[in-house]
């Protein structure tokens, strides 16, 4: 019978380790691309949005102006 020599077996082991840390990588991103789906703005909030520049606006009273003007252009439909 043929023994092995401990070098050649912690060789082999390091490849299999390798090996499978190189699959894990791969195999990430591709799931993550097909989850996200293109965002579709209504007409109304890309309206929001424009009025929200034009102020000058950022950070919560952007959202909360946003917010606002969304729930006014529905309320007026």
């Amino acid at each position: 019978m043929m023994t092995m020599s401990p070098r050649a077996i912690a060789t082999a082991f390091a490849s299999l380790l390798l090996m499978s840390s190189a699959f894990a990588q791969t195999a990430a991103p591709a799931a993550k691309t097909e989850a996200k789906a293109p965002m579709v703005h209504t007409a109304a909030s890309l309206e929001c949005s424009k009025e929200a520049d034009a102020k000058g606006l950022h950070g919560k009273e952007r959202k909360k102006f946003r917010s606002e003007c969304k729930k006014a252009a529905a309320d007026k439909k």
